[in-house]
């Protein structure tokens, strides 16, 4: 870590961005003169002034620090820094298109295009070549960091599986301490415990020891405040892991308050960046689709209407993000007492699990049917999009009564707003019991990114073209 995050990595990786960037300018220069697309021009036409270039540096530099592309906690995982990256280019190239827009106006569109591009593909190259670099010399364990972890419990071997996760920075792991005789002279995610706390000192210094990171459960505060005052005397960095992780719903945050370090245990899943795109995405999504598909949902509307008695949306109390509750908009597809009538179809498996939806239930209506195994029933939620009770991607939104039954685990669903489609709906849709999906839910949210939502989004049109599980 120390040798990857050094300062001298992170000047030279700024200045190898802003030097790329002035590349790809002047190749989407030669790339406007050269491709035939577009209309015909002269090399005068397309050759910027040395100012934009200036201009260039200046707006990349300030975003590239705005958006913590050279922040050394974001760098470790490459899609969290590629996010960071192509985030902070649309935001320059926003910002840089305004600026030409008032100053100099004669850039050609395509050319503009051909840099967005460019630049994305040079910044992205030169972390994956630097990555695959670092990766081949920390194989050969050069300027190795040699890390001790004091607590052999569950905390430390989390932080062993990171640790060998990242090898390739140079990281090694040496060993445990732990004062717990029975895991004394045994193996842990391929380390052993060498000893006990008050062998610090010593291993730190036979061992040549560089990091010690002290993974203890917060009831061993005494022995952790007398383990870091022995090491005081040594050169050695010292790092504590908050034992939080049983309380935290993902992934705990820490934020500076004064210069009192807070831990966040119960923050957005969801949240920052990838936040605000998901937002971006529902609002324009939704915006267009209501402007696309209103005749098909007055079509709807009137169907439903004529084909029982009752009122054309069906409104229903939900489950949404934080376990918060709210109501969601569908078109009507079964008759108007049919939650009155739930306990005549509700049905059990052996086990006791619910099972809430049968594709027999007599109580959709017959464009009920049709609407169903469509999912046209579900357009209405649009509008909860635009609210922001729902998200176009996400876990289902669930009902009250089948929430009571959920176990303690299952509740970290409700960590990210839920969707009108999601991992589970194109995994299976009705053929799974609703709340017995949390698995594919929290699959879901551990792994997001708005690449993930748009594959699911164009797996859903298949999924409903199908049919498949649909009732």
């Amino acid at each position: 870590m120390r040798r990857y995050y050094q300062s001298n990595y992170v000047l030279f990786l700024a200045a190898a961005d802003l030097i790329l960037t002035c590349i790809s300018l002047f190749l989407a220069s030669q790339a406007r003169l050269i491709l035939p697309y577009g209309v015909l021009l002269t090399e005068k036409m397309v050759m910027l002034p040395l100012l934009v270039y200036a201009a260039a540096v200046i707006i990349w530099g300030i975003n590239f620090v705005l958006f913590s592309v050279y922040d050394r906690r974001r760098l470790l995982r490459f899609l969290d820094e590629a996010q960071m990256v192509t985030a902070a280019v649309a935001m320059s190239n926003l910002v840089l298109a305004g600026l030409l827009y008032l100053t100099y106006r004669d850039v050609p569109r395509l050319l503009f295009v051909y840099f967005v591009v460019l630049d994305v593909f040079f910044l992205l190259m030169l972390r994956i070549t630097l990555r695959v670099g670092f990766r081949l010399a920390g194989a050969r364990r050069m300027q190795e960091v040699r890390v001790l972890i004091v607590g052999a419990g569950k905390v430390g071997c989390q932080v062993a599986q990171e640790i060998q996760a990242q090898s390739w920075t140079g990281l090694t792991l040496i060993g445990y301490l732990d004062d717990d005789p029975a895991k004394q002279v045994s193996m842990r995610e391929g380390a052993p415990v060498l000893g006990p706390l008050t062998a610090a000192n010593r291993l730190v210094q036979s061992q040549r020891i560089d990091e010690v990171i002290l993974a203890l459960p917060l009831r061993a505060h005494g022995p952790l405040e007398d383990l870091v005052l022995a090491l005081q005397t040594l050169p050695v960095r010292v790092r504590v892991v908050p034992d939080f992780f049983d309380l935290a719903i993902f992934r705990a945050t820490i934020e500076d308050f004064g210069g009192i370090p807070l831990i966040g245990l119960r923050d957005p899943a969801i949240d920052g960046y990838n936040r605000t795109i998901k937002r971006f995405f529902d609002l324009l999504i939704a915006t267009l689709g209501l402007l696309v598909i209103w005749p098909l949902m007055l079509l709807l509307a009137v169907a439903v209407k004529l084909d029982s008695p009752g009122p054309v949306f069906f409104k229903q109390s939900r489950v949404g993000e934080n376990a918060r509750l709210f109501t969601m908009i569908k078109f009507r597809s079964m008759v108007v007492d049919a939650e009155k009538r739930q306990a005549e179809v509700l049905k059990t498996t052996d086990a006791g699990a619910v099972l809430h939806k049968t594709a027999d239930d007599p109580r959709i209506t017959r464009v009920g049917h049709f609407i169903r195994r469509t999912s046209l029933d579900e357009l209405p939620q649009l509008f909860n999009v635009l609210k922001g009770d729902m998200s176009l991607v996400g876990p289902r939104p669930e009902l009250p009564f089948l929430v009571e039954r959920y176990e303690r685990w299952q509740r970290q669903r409700f960590a990210v707003p839920p969707g009108m489609t999601g991992w589970w709906q194109i995994n299976g849709r009705s053929d799974k019991l609703m709340h017995l999906h949390t698995e594919d839910d929290l699959y879901y949210i551990r792994n997001y990114s708005p690449l993930l939502d748009l594959q699911i989004l164009w797996r859903t049109i298949g999924v409903i073209l199908r049919g498949h599980g649909a009732y």
